[in-house]
């Protein structure tokens, strides 16, 4: 073969081999540049093909741990509570919201009382206290008395004041405080509280719906008028 003949022959098993060899680089260089991604991500480049692959664990659900402490709250209880609105006005969340006399004000069997401290000039008083509990006789407590003795109550307001305080104790009282204890009222006497179960008596009325949440109090309505 002459000189010319083996030149030709070298160039072309050189590019019939090109191709080749460019081929073969290229691979290597994708499954550097596969392997790198991998490490550098903590992934494995075949779960887009449906395989397994390394994620992080998820995040606590931080909403459901706020579900779970806030039904550790006790709701309110008693066969009286069925009269209360499920929504809107009177209702339990809108009471949660607003200070005590303002939530009376809209409670369908509070109705009485509020008229009894809008005359005893306590509803700004009971409004901006804190932490306070109020033990609240329903309308049929006032029904009870005798209309000529509640008149003359509801006239006198020394002595009105005076009985509507001692329904007032300065402090927020949990179901749990009611099974046994006496506590000093706003009025400075006494209350006797007693009970278990969701059925608790104070002096000698019954609890007909407790722990009723307000924006500064904790209202157990009651099925009599305490008397100081």
């Amino acid at each position: 073969m002459n000189t010319r003949m083996r030149r030709t022959a070298i160039a072309v098993v050189t590019a019939a081999m090109l191709p080749l060899s460019l081929a073969a680089c290229g691979s290597d260089d994708a499954d550097t540049t596969n392997d790198t991604a991998q490490e550098e991500t903590g992934t494995d480049a075949a779960g887009a093909d449906g395989t397994e692959e390394d994620t992080e664990e998820p995040a606590e659900d931080t909403a459901t741990d706020m579900d779970e402490g806030m039904a550790g709250a006790a709701a309110p209880f008693g066969p009286a509570c069925a009269a209360i609105p499920e929504e809107g006005a009177g209702s339990f969340d809108e009471m949660a919201e607003q200070p005590v006399a303002t939530a009376a004000s809209d409670n369908p069997e509070l109705s009485t009382l509020v008229t009894a401290l809008t005359e005893a000039g306590l509803v700004d008083t009971l409004n901006g206290a804190e932490d306070i509990t109020v033990f609240a006789p329903i309308n049929e407590a006032f029904e009870a008395i005798p209309e000529e003795d509640l008149d003359a109550l509801l006239a006198d307001q020394e002595q009105l004041t005076a009985v509507l305080t001692y329904h007032v104790v300065g402090e927020r009282l949990a179901p749990e405080d009611l099974e046994d204890g006496t506590y000093e009222t706003l009025q400075g006497g006494e209350i006797t509280v007693s009970g278990a179960d969701e059925e608790y008596t104070v002096n000698d009325a019954n609890v007909v719906c407790g722990n009723v949440r307000t924006e500064n109090a904790t209202v157990y309505l009651i099925d009599q008028v305490l008397m100081p």
